[in-house]
């Protein structure tokens, strides 16, 4: 796989130019590391998986940080202390674009980080490769679901394939399915023995992997703590926690339910998603074969298929995007509510199937009925090839447009 420009690196440049620090976050393998080294120019460089290096930072942070102008640190989340001697050193000197950072873990959410550099330094994301940055095009469906100008016409995809090779580069460039997910494999195991205790201690580690695999079987499902945890042997607040590392790592995410009153989104019972397909669909054995008499799998791997590239979208927009799930008491659902900082909405449903129904949008008719004028579009993304409206607002999506 030749190198692949990331949609990510324009808002890293930019920032560079007027912030002294920058972190690209994100996950093992995801392509932070290559993309640094695109944009560090004449800063030197430091990986915190270097043992040495590790030694020294951890030894004495603020020496370290003192003998130099400008700098990478790649994997910071292996040196906390690091950041309170790049604050202070920031605070002396605060130039822009001083300090290049990636994380393989949420920093910010970590009890151990020192100082989290609120200020002085400006978080990117980075995720897996999105299929906008394989097919070299511009990550535009946000944009047509704002103005409702979809292409009459789209390229028919295998979002099958898609969704089973995943977006880790390394991964991708696996010549089979069952070497992708050995691949997958290695990868996921490596996570559990190092990283999850980097981050964290934790009292049953060899619990790790069955969780996660108990997780792929309910992704796109509403988290029931009690009960998953029941099947572990574990209680409910340990499970929650155990979710909460897997979180920091960028391997599941807990989508929010959307309401209407802010507050009560926080108590409601969120959702999980993994931020890969190919971990997910690894993870439950997931192959073509297996959908001809298992094709209920599928649905919960192409809604977090979806889902990870909703927000990889997402995170290129200069308009923060709040990103949840509708449900009300009759159990309509809507699988996906983006709304922005003026509270307007656009509601996303997926269908696995190549055609659809006026009845396919009885959750997004429910939604568009309670938020008025809030609401700007209503999209079912369906294995078709033509963008076709259901009426004002509505639309039949082809799921290739995203």
């Amino acid at each position: 796989m030749g190198l692949i420009e990331r949609h990510i690196a324009g808002p890293v440049r930019t920032a560079l130019q007027d912030t002294p620090a920058v972190l690209i976050n994100g996950p093992r393998q995801s392509g932070k590391t290559t993309l640094v080294r695109q944009l560090a120019g004449e800063m030197r460089y430091y990986t915190l998986d270097n043992p040495t290096t590790l030694s020294a930072a951890q030894s004495d942070p603020v020496g370290f940080v003192n003998t130099l102008d400008r700098a990478v640190f790649d994997e910071i989340q292996r040196a906390p202390q690091l950041m309170l001697a790049l604050k202070m050193s920031i605070d002396e000197d605060r130039r822009p674009g001083r300090f290049l950072l990636t994380g393989s873990a949420n920093i910010l959410a970590l009890p151990q980080m020192a100082d989290s550099l609120a200020g002085r330094m400006e978080t990117h994301a980075l995720l897996p490769l999105s299929q906008a940055e394989l097919q070299s095009r511009a990550n535009d469906f946000l944009h047509h679901a704002q103005v409702q100008d979809w292409p009459a016409q789209q390229a028919r995809s295998d979002v099958l394939q898609m969704a089973l090779a995943g977006g880790y580069p390394e991964m991708r460039a696996r010549p089979t399915l069952a070497r992708r997910q050995a691949w997958a494999r290695a990868y996921i195991a490596h996570l559990v023995e190092r990283d999850v205790q980097d981050i964290a201690h934790i009292d049953q580690l060899a619990q790790m992997p069955t969780l996660l695999a108990v997780l792929a079987t309910q992704c796109a499902q509403l988290l029931n703590y009690t009960q998953l945890g029941a099947q572990l042997g574990l209680n409910g607040k340990t499970a929650d926690r155990y979710i909460g590392i897997l979180e920091r790592l960028f391997l599941v995410a807990r989508l929010p339910a959307w309401s209407r009153n802010e507050n009560s989104r926080l108590i409601k019972t969120p959702k999980l998603h993994f931020l890969d397909a190919g971990l997910q669909a690894t993870l439950t054995r997931l192959t073509p074969d297996m959908l001809i008499t298992h094709r209920e799998r599928w649905g919960a791997t192409l809604e977090t298929w979806v889902y990870a590239e909703l927000r990889k979208a997402l995170a290129l927009n200069d308009e923060s995007w709040y990103l949840s799930y509708y449900r009300d008491k009759d159990q309509v659902e809507v699988d996906f509510v983006l709304e922005n900082s003026q509270r307007q909405l656009i509601g996303i449903e997926v269908k696995a199937a190549a055609t659809v129904q006026a009845q396919d949008f009885k959750g997004l008719r429910k939604l568009k009925a309670q938020t008025g004028t809030d609401f700007l579009t209503g999209i079912v993304l369906y294995d078709g090839a033509h963008a076709v409206p259901f009426g004002e607002g509505l639309w039949a999506v082809p799921l290739s447009a995203l």
